[in-house]
């Protein structure tokens, strides 16, 4: 199946300058760009006037996960029965048929890293799936992306009264499982095909294993820059990849995280100063840490922002300083490499899919009508 999107001006995410042409689209993937493109067995969408993006990234949400409406039952993102849930698979939890996952598909949000939420020390894995679909095994891009930990007072007030009232025993209880998924990774390999030398299987240690091996990330739930600090400071101490989730203080400390260089996802900003560690939150705070030369993207954390207004949070960062084409980076390729998925998602480029949104206008303005979005080679608003 082949689908020629003709006469557009084409914003890829690679090039600072926007230019125009024609995208061809076969098999789901983007086939060809270039201008005045000859297909005769291409179904022509006339695009004149419009502007071409690839679709939009989020790379960190629980949408799927928390509860359409209000409700325990609909809810899934946070486990409160064990601060230390390693184990614990974004995938199993996720609802792919719930209205605002169409809400953000129709806005032009076509992939989302969702995975548990922030109250424990350790959550579980995220993945990236696309926003379209029925069945989550069909929708998936990667699985897993990263291991979510927490610092800072999420996982201290959920478990205040039974093992956890401190920033320092959040940090110990990393560590801990840290050091034990060292050594239960050091016996296996020391064991070689000798079964009787294994350690006993441990489902927790087990789901460790490529975060010691550096194959996983850690994905670090960090706002003040005490907690950001912390979450370095452990990676350093064993090793690991880590990525930086939150970082509303990053721009009190943008100097420092640029020495550092860890990629920074950054909200969700379009909301109240809930609690002690948001009283510095500001919408410069992309913006500067771009201009320190980070790899940044904006979140939305949804549905703390309801998915579907990503864009706006990146016009948002514009309307604060940050420049027009960081802002489009941070929602476009930089969330992509954030999960690892740059070589499906995220920029339009030749051989990547066929994710692209079509809009009359700018996408960060709130009156934009978006014309089409094309997920997989799909157009969705047909």
């Amino acid at each position: 199946m082949k689908t020629l999107i003709r006469s557009v001006t084409i914003y890829d995410s690679v090039h600072r300058e926007p230019f125009f042409g024609d995208i061809l689209i076969e098999d789901g993937k983007i086939a060809q760009i270039a201008e005045n493109i000859e297909s005769f067995e291409a179904d022509i969408f006339d695009g004149n006037g419009l502007r071409a993006y690839a679709g939009f990234i989020d790379a960190h949400s629980h949408i799927g996960l928390a509860g359409y409406g209000i409700g325990y039952e609909g809810t899934d993102y946070n486990e409160h029965n064990d601060i230390v849930t390693p184990h614990l698979r974004g995938i199993d939890g996720f609802k792919p048929i719930q209205p605002p996952l169409e809400e953000a598909a129709k806005a032009g949000v076509t992939t989302v890293c969702v995975g548990p939420g922030s109250a424990n020390v350790l959550g579980g894995t995220f993945f990236a799936v696309k926003t379209v679909g029925r069945r989550v095994d069909d929708m998936v891009v990667k699985d897993p992306i990263a291991m979510k930990c927490a610092f800072g007072e999420n996982p201290k007030r959920c478990y205040r009264d039974k093992c956890d009232s401190s920033r320092m025993t959040t940090a110990a209880r990393l560590r801990e499982m840290l050091f034990k998924a060292r050594e239960y990774e050091r016996k296996i390999v020391a064991a070689g095909d000798d079964e009787s030398k294994l350690p006993p299987f441990d489902m927790k240690l087990e789901a460790l294993r490529p975060v010691i091996r550096g194959e996983l990330p850690l994905k670090a739930h960090a706002h003040a820059t005490e907690d950001i600090f912390t979450a370095i400071r452990i990676a350093k101490e064993f090793g690991v990849k880590l990525t930086l989730e939150h970082v509303t203080e990053g721009h009190m400390i943008a100097e420092e995280l640029a020495k550092e260089g860890y990629p920074c996802a950054v909200g969700p900003s379009l909301t109240d100063a809930s609690k002690w560690e948001l009283r510095n939150k500001s919408w410069t705070t992309p913006g500067v840490l771009a201009r320190a030369g980070l790899q940044v993207s904006i979140i939305t954390d949804a549905d703390v922002i309801p998915q579907q207004y990503l864009p706006l949070c990146a016009g948002l960062a514009v309307k604060s300083g940050m420049d027009p084409f960081d802002a489009l980076q941070a929602i476009t390729i930089n969330p992509a490499k954030h999960a690892g998925i740059e070589d499906r998602v995220g920029s339009l480029e030749v051989g990547k899919d066929a994710d692209i949104v079509l809009c009359a206008g700018d996408p960060f303005e709130v009156s934009t009508q978006i014309k089409a979005v094309f997920v997989n080679g799909n157009n969705i608003l047909k």
